[in-house]
């Protein structure tokens, strides 16, 4: 029997709906459209009538926000949108999780679809663009509207896969035919490479044998295109022929003048030459193919340990091309699973993203592309969601808007990561050893997507579950990195790989040179897979684990702990060759030697061509009209209203804030964590990134030279020496073909680079090349990212807005000759400005960028809304120019470089006799692009309240104790549990953390026992934050809610609450979570309806992150007993659904009685529903509340994220003692 309810959102709440109105009728233009309802529709099979009633108010909606329908409303016009099968739908995967927490039982089959009902006067064509705006065909589909009888789907079961017979007899004219027909990646050199390899073998392949090789040599697995043999190189300009000469006798020096010579070869020759030099150190080289790695030393509480560090940059821009949401998450995915394969723990990321104007009108998109503003916040979306969930921190984000990237988008994820050195092992696999799947099953998302090949392969088979790009699942991803934490699961590993490009054929085919892969292990996410779609799966969140056969039952029960399914798939073998059986066949049966062989040798020819000096030019005829035109170019103004939506501050450990200053305007140089220790640090990381795609046009050599020095000029800036620094690279270019000039500008940005690495003394040790930006004519402009990052100290950091007023702002401007900042002059800033740091001479510190030092210090004044007063002896119009590599300060006396001017209490800037209001500017660079990412509503002040409370009114325990235990459960989903154990620890508490586990029934009874047994011990209940379910199905915390509502869960509650005057807390999900059981703010678990309090989406329907102020509204609560009323924190938010909605009648109750506890105020602590301070759109600016006593308390805030050091670049009290309140209530 299929059960189906459909979910819509109460007027007031219908953001979503509301928002694709408004695109409809304004972007698309679709005027007769007059109103638009959005409802979700929910259809289960596998549970009998009374569950599905029960999960009605619990699952699939939420009474106070939500009204339910049994049949679909009528409306003018109707359609329904589904994914497509076998597209990772994660409300329906997350609601079946829920209705197996609340019956305990198996868990049923749900597939969810969205409805869309139409009014208005709407024609053929106006529905049409309506339905090609909303359904990306790449991802899903129109659904049916009539009711489903069964949602089983019918699988052919594949017996056997084909053996290609006659290929290796095929004629040159019948390989081309056969290449062309298969739709393979490899060029004709390659498969006539291949024919031979079988012709040895004396037999014909297997179509899998042939996929899998087309995998493995495709540009995305082994850099072909970097690989190519470079014959010929002409060189028009004379200081780009001298850095080739350079190249050249690099090349002798290093005794590779045999090698060929490649892109790679030029790529990667820096670093070898300065390890020969003895100016590279500390690298932990090794065998396994993983990211950067570097040995530190890292300060864990007052003790030097030895530590690694590693980094990566990926890019991931053709799936984020044909769907963004899955192609940016995925990018996010692979950059982290890379140090994660290193056994690391990832905690920061950095984004930086190249698009077309998303200003452009809907109706100019080309055609066969998505509209720009639909990719920017699409992929925004993507990204953020899963980095969100996962609980990695986004240090910065940054997009650049240049009209090359309309041909394919870039979407970059760098990401740092780190571990104790004990942690990791690394050895050769034996033979004998064991290959262990871990993580995510395998489905036929990413088929093809390393080759992007086979489309029509694709499209035919999109009925029977293919999709070429996948979603990402990011709680099982969240798994992952919690078992990597483990020193005992990582020291049972020998080497590690993670599944990308190329499925299990890669992932575990790199681990060892002899394989035996047991194809029919591999779990599956459904029937249906033949082998070789088994074998080039890209599912995501999946790991390959090389251990000793003796150790493979520990591990498994290790991952089984954290939730995880782990399989033995395959076996280390004595003979050089990756077998592959399917049905008890080989399928796949290839020489390592011949694998490795990255298929036929390539060559080209490559020509220079002399670039262009580029100089932006800002229309206007005085320095005011061009600074309003620079303000507002795309490449200078705010991008806040993007970056808010990233997590910033998960991990407690965030040194700078994406933006500074007390109005958190600033975006600051670069990104900055300390490491992830359990217990306190001063060893912090920084990474800043370097490009200007318009500079790199106009000449690949300077440009890639500039982005270098921009992105180290930047690390400097921040507080961090160049002598600790190290580079990574990202390359994305047109599609080369044959053309000599085409291939030239990636050999000028590499040559640029190179001179750059050789002349600072920092090697790039890592890198990731896209050689396919190409569209239909169209290509994106040279590009080459460069990452800077090192380690460092938090007391040195710095971030670049001005302070005070009265300080003296000076530059540092290094020579230039042709066209580029001279090294040693250079070099000379660097160590002033580190020296002078390091003393605690220096303020604030900035380096131009795309705007010049005009924009700079703009940049630097709108922070703190400090003013700035220009020295007579500066040219207004020279500030708009190029300044790479110089430096800004801002200092108490003028002791170096050259003087600019003062700062002032005055908000405006004074140059050459004009004075600019810097408030008029500030709001160009704000509006600009808040039509696609809108940041600001005004709000009205409300209501200050104050309930004061004595100590000895306040409840007490009867029973009292040295130590309270403090028990954390650990849903799906959740990701805030190190960050709050710390803080209970720090506070004198004993911190337990409980994963619950629910892979299977089994799993849900033991950990509803175990979960019991817990609270039962304890004295405080903690729920932490993170993303219940991905706050999937369409609301949060209902995962958390489905467990505690089990009776034997409550109980224990009620127990805890009313027998033994326990406290319970829950931050951001973890409120969620007590406000939908009712433990706040009635103090008890009862079911909830349309009348109760509840919290649901912010008004700009979105996640924010940032850095709040709150005040203590009222101190009744225990929680609260070491504050005063009024008493102003700050606070780090991160939440997509804390807007705290009630009733009056309810409200004025809670007022009352003193449960509301605390309110979001501006800087004056005045509770506001303005949106820059109260994030969110609750009720009277409240940001927590309690239970009738106190003992409970929920709140959107997360006190926990506070330590030494943290968001520096913002001033206040971010120490909020609630964990102190907590533990002393019950101490003796």
């Amino acid at each position: 029997m299929v059960y189906r309810i459909y979910v819509e959102k109460k007027p007031g709440f219908d953001g979503e709906a509301q928002g694709l109105f408004h695109e409809l009728t304004e972007l698309l233009g679709i005027r007769g459209l007059k109103s638009l309802r959005l409802l979700n529709r929910y259809d289960v099979e596998g549970i009998d009538r009374a569950l599905f009633e029960k999960a009605i108010p619990t699952v699939f909606s939420e009474p106070p926000v939500d009204v339910t329908y049994d049949t679909l409303p009528e409306a003018g016009a109707v359609f329904a949108v589904e994914y497509l099968p076998g597209q990772f739908d994660q409300r329906a995967d997350s609601a079946s999780q829920c209705i197996q927490l609340l019956s305990q039982g198996e868990r049923p089959a749900v597939r969810s679809a969205r409805v869309y009902l139409l009014e208005g006067s709407l024609g053929d064509e106006d529905l049409a663009a309506i339905k090609k705006y909303v359904i990306n065909p790449v991802e899903a589909r129109e659904a049916s509207l009539e009711e489903r009888t069964t949602l089983k789907m019918e699988f052919a079961i594949p017996q056997a896969v084909k053996t290609l017979t006659g290929f290796i007899d095929l004629d040159d004219a019948g390989l081309e035919t056969f290449r062309q027909e298969q739709g393979l990646a490899m060029d004709h050199a390659d498969i006539c490479f291949c024919q031979n390899y079988f012709r040895s073998e004396r037999r014909d392949p297997t179509i899998t044998e042939i996929k899998v090789i087309d995998t493995y040599w495709s540009d995305h697995c082994r850099h072909t295109t970097f690989g190519t043999i470079l014959d010929d190189v002409t060189i028009d300009d004379a200081v780009v022929q001298a850095a080739f000469d350079r190249y050249m006798a690099l090349r002798a020096e290093t005794g590779r003048d045999k090698k060929n010579r490649t892109l790679m070869d030029c790529a990667t020759i820096g670093a070898k030459a300065l390890k020969e030099r003895g100016i590279l150190k500390n690298l932990d080289e090794s065998e396994e193919i993983n990211a950067c790695t570097v040995k530190i030393q890292c300060d864990v509480d007052g003790e030097m340990q030895d530590w690694l560090f590693l980094f990566k940059n990926e890019t991931h821009n053709h799936p984020t091309e044909i769907e963004p949401f899955g192609g940016a998450a995925t990018c996010i995915g692979g950059a982290i699973r890379d140090p994660l394969s290193g056994r690391s723990y990832v905690y920061q990321a950095m984004r930086v993203t190249g698009a077309g104007d998303p200003l452009v009108p809907v109706q100019d998109t080309l055609s066969g592309k998505l509209p720009q503003r639909k990719l920017v916040t699409t992929a925004a979306q993507g990204y953020s969601s899963y980095g969100n969930q996962i609980g990695l921190a986004t240090g910065q984000v940054d997009e650049l808007y240049h009209p090359g990237y309309v041909a394919k988008r870039m979407e970059i994820g760098a990401v740092v990561g780190a571990t104790p050195a004990s942690h990791v092992r690394r050895e050769e696999p034996a033979p004998g050893d064991v290959i262990i799947l871990l993580g995510g099953r395998t489905g036929r998302d990413g088929i093809g997507g390393a080759t992007g090949s086979s489309k029509a392969h694709k499209l035919s088979s999109l009925e029977t579950c293919g999709a070429e790009v996948q979603k990402g699942n990011a709680p099982i991803e969240r798994k992952l990195q919690r078992l990597f934490r483990r020193e005992d699961a990582c020291r049972m590993i020998k080497r590690c790989n993670d599944f990308g490009a190329g499925g299990v054929s890669v992932a575990i085919g790199e681990l060892a040179d002899g394989l035996h892969i047991d194809l029919n292990k591999v779990t599956k996410k459904y029937e249906g897979l033949d082998g070789t779609e088994l074998a080039i799966s890209e599912s995501q969140e999946r790991m390959a684990v090389a251990v000793a056969a003796e150790d493979a039952d520990r591990f498994i029960a290790l991952a089984q702990q954290e939730n995880l399914e782990a399989t033995v798939v395959a076996q280390v073998t004595e003979e050089k060759r990756m077998v592959e059986v399917w049905n008890g066949s080989a399928i796949v049966d290839l020489s390592r030697e011949f694998l490795n062989s990255n298929g036929a040798e390539r060559h080209a020819s490559v020509h220079i061509t002399a670039g262009h000096a580029w100089t932006p030019s800002w229309p206007g005829s005085t320095f005011a009209e061009k600074m309003q035109a620079m303000v507002g170019d795309l490449n200078v103004c705010s991008k806040k209203g993007l970056g808010e939506r990233f997590d910033s501050t998960i991990g407690a450990a965030t040194v700078l804030m994406p933006y500074g200053g007390k109005y958190q305007l600033t975006p600051a140089m670069a990104m900055a964590a300390k490491l992830p220790v359990d217990g306190e640090t001063t060893t912090c990381s920084g990474m800043a990134w370097g490009f200007n795609p318009y500079l790199t046009e106009a000449d690949p050599y300077r440009g890639a030279y500039m982005a270098v020095v921009e992105s180290v000029t930047k690390l400097v800036c921040a507080g961090f020496r160049h002598k600790d620094m190290y580079l990574t690279f990202q390359e994305y270019f047109e599609h080369l073909g044959d053309a000599p000039e085409r291939w030239g500008k990636p050999m000028a940005a590499l040559l640029g680079a190179l001179d750059a690495q050789m002349g600072l003394g920092i090697a790039s040790i890592g890198g990731k090349d896209s050689m396919s930006g190409s569209f239909e004519g169209l290509d994106v402009p040279p590009t080459l990212v460069s990452f800077a990052t090192a380690i460092g100290n938090t007391r040195t950091v710095l971030s670049p807005e001005f302070k005070k007023a009265n300080s003296a702002v000076v530059i540092l401007k290094p020579q230039y000759k042709d066209g580029l900042p001279e090294i040693n002059s250079l070099l000379s800033i660097y160590k002033i400005v580190e020296q002078m740091i390091a003393e605690g001479k220096v303020l604030s510190a900035a380096t131009p960028g795309f705007g010049g030092v005009a924009e700079a210090l703009f940049k630097m004044c709108v922070g703190n809304q400090v003013g700035l007063n220009l020295s007579d002896d500066i040219d207004p119009d020279s500030l708009l120019k190029p300044c790479y590599g110089a430096v800004i300060l801002e200092l108490l006396d003028a002791s170096a470089g050259e003087f600019l001017g003062t700062t002032t209490v005055d908000y405006r800037l004074t140059a050459g006799g004009e004075a600019l209001d810097l408030a008029a500017l500030q709001e160009i660079w704000e509006s600009k692009l808040e039509p696609v990412f809108p940041y600001r509503r005004p709000g009205q002040e409300v209501q200050a309240l104050e309930y004061r409370c004595k100590s000895l009114d306040r409840v007490a325990p009867a029973v009292r104790l040295a130590t309270p235990r403090i028990i954390i459960p650990v849903f799906p989903g959740t990701n805030c549990e190190y960050d709050t154990a710390r803080a209970f620890r720090r506070a004198g508490g004993d911190p337990h953390v409980l994963v619950l586990r629910n892979l299977t029934p089994a799993d849900v009874a033991e950990s509803c026992e175990a979960l019991v047994r817990e609270i039962d011990q304890a004295q405080i209940l903690m729920l932490p934050g993170g993303f219940s379910g991905g706050d999937e199905p369409d609301g949060s915390a209902k995962f958390i809610t489905a467990f505690f509502r089990a009776p034997a869960v409550a109980d224990a509650v009620n127990r805890l609450l009313g027998q033994r005057d326990g406290l319970a807390l829950g931050i951001c999900n973890g409120f969620q979570a007590l406000i939908k059981l009712g433990l706040v703010p009635y103090g008890e678990i009862r079911p909830i309806t349309e009348s109760d309090p509840t919290l649901t989406f912010n008004t700009v329907h979105r996640h924010q992150s940032m850095l709040v102020r709150t005040r203590i509204a009222s101190n009744k609560s225990p929680w609260l007993a070491e504050c005063e009323v009024n008493d102003e924190h700050l606070i780090a938010i991160s939440h997509g659904e804390g807007r705290f909605v009630c009733n009056d009648g309810l409200l004025q109750k809670l007022i009352e009685n003193g449960q509301v506890a605390t309110q979001y105020v501006d800087l004056n602590c005045v509770p506001t529903m303005d949106q820059r301070y109260n994030p969110n759109g609750s009720v009277l600016a409240i940001e927590g509340i309690t239970s009738p006593d106190g003992r409970v308390l929920g709140k959107m805030g997360h006190s926990e994220r506070s330590a030494d050091q943290l968001y520096k670049n913002v001033g206040g009290d971010k120490y909020q003692p609630i964990f102190e309140g907590g533990v002393n209530y019950f101490k003796l």
